[in-house]
Order: structure tokens, then sequence, then C-alpha cells
């Protein structure tokens, strides 16, 4: 056997035999010895250091995050449980990346080429916002709900350039994607991207963020569930289109 392939084993074993092992079905559980092998695998990594048995909503949150996880290759989540007490396991890597135990859970984003992590800080700790932060921080694509992958890559790029011709051209870019979108509900979400670039050409930059502000505040009124998921999709493809310099 090769040296790397032997590797690859070694790492795929782990990973199996850890799966039972933790409370986060998905998240790789990592330590001094694994960290540095097992991350830089990875185009991305996403890192959650809490308590050595967490539990709460907040890591409910996690775990669904590692759950949409598990079909993107380029990215990985896992968990570094912190000890206090006895042989204080791991606080040496808490430590490393300046992570206070008061702080727990406290998510970090490792990417490759990237000396130094992101940090998660949004106040409102819930899977989607950490997706919008590995794919704004990363580019590493994990959906949110009522997304399309390939739509969300042209919007990305729609709203990175300013000059209108190339606007125009991933619109059209969209269209023709459009066109070829099967499936009734697929077909629908496709045309919301369209008719979202549409207006941005039209109106100008301002158009996503407003649009964004608007329609969050509108989820904030009441309505029935299914209106309410309609309207959660719309956030989040409007959030496809936000971009955040790396």
């Amino acid at each position: 056997m090769q040296p790397n392939f032997q590797y690859s084993i070694v790492v795929l074993l782990y990973l199996i035999m850890s799966t039972d092992a933790i409370n986060c079905k998905g998240c790789v559980p990592l330590d001094i010895f694994t960290f540095d092998k097992v991350i830089s695998k990875f185009k991305a990594a996403a890192i959650k250091f809490d308590v050595a048995y967490p539990y709460g909503t907040k890591h409910d949150e996690f775990a669904k995050v590692a759950e949409a996880a598990h079909t993107v290759p380029d990215l990985l989540v896992g968990e570094v449980g912190v000890k206090d007490y006895g042989e204080k396991e791991n606080a040496d890597l808490a430590e490393r990346y300046k992570v206070n135990k008061d702080d727990f859970p406290v998510v970090k984003l490792f990417v490759a080429g990237i000396s130094e992590p992101y940090t998660f800080s949004d106040s409102e700790f819930t899977a989607d916002n950490i997706k919008k932060f590995i794919r704004t921080k990363s580019n590493v694509h994990i959906g949110l709900p009522g997304c399309l992958e390939a739509f969300d890559k042209i919007a990305a790029k729609f709203s990175q350039v300013h000059d209108p011709e190339v606007k125009k051209a991933l619109l059209r870019e969209a269209e023709d994607l459009w066109d070829k979108t099967t499936g009734r509900a697929d077909q629908k979400t496709a045309e919301v991207y369209v008719k979202t670039m549409r207006k941005a050409l039209d109106k100008g930059d301002d158009f996503v963020p407003n649009e964004l502000k608007r329609v969050q505040s509108l989820a904030k009124g009441k309505m029935s569930k299914e209106k309410k998921e309609e309207v959660q999709q719309r956030i989040n493809i409007l959030q496809s289109f936000q971009h955040e310099e790396l």
C-alpha cells in the first residue's frame, strides 16, 4: 500500500469508529493528537469547542449543521470536548485558539490557506446562521432550506460584481438554468432567484439588502406555518446574494 492510501484508511476508520462515541451524529470528535491531522484534509472545518458532554438547544442546532454537511466532502464538522477538571482534556486546544469556557459553545471555522480561524459571532446560535457563516467565509456550499446549489453559486457571483454587463450575463445564465430546471418546487424556487436578479439589476445593489430587511420584518408577524416556511425560504435565497470578503 502507498503511505497516503494507508493514512486515508486510518482516518476513515477513525471517523467510522467515532460515530457511536459522540453525542452529535456526524460530528467528528477531535483532541490534541488528531486535531491538526484531520482538519488539514478538508477545505473547511467547522469545529465546536464545548464542554465534554454537551447538551441543550445550541448543541442540537450544531447537530443539524453536522447532518446537513454529511454530503459535503469539502467540509468537516467536528467537536472538541474540553474538561476543566482531572487531566483537563483538550484544555490546551482551547487555550491555543483563545477559547474561554465561559463562552461555550464556541464555533471556529478553519479554512484552507487562511492562517487564523474565523469565529462564529452571530447573536442567534442557529443551524441556518452557522451554515451561512460557513458559506460566506469559506465558499464551501452547505445549503439552506429551500435553496438550490447551482443558483446559489450564480447568486454569489452576481453579488460580487458591479459591472452591469457581467450581471446581465449572470442573469442570462440563471434564466437558462431555470429553463432546464425540473420539478414544480425547484422551478418555483428558480423563479425567485431570477426575479431577484432582475430587480437588483433594475433597482441597484441596495435592492437585495433592503428586500432582506423587509422580508425579515415580515417574518416576525403572525402567519400560518406554511406561509412562514415560504417567507423563510425567501430569506434564505436573499442571503445567497450576500457576500463577505474573506
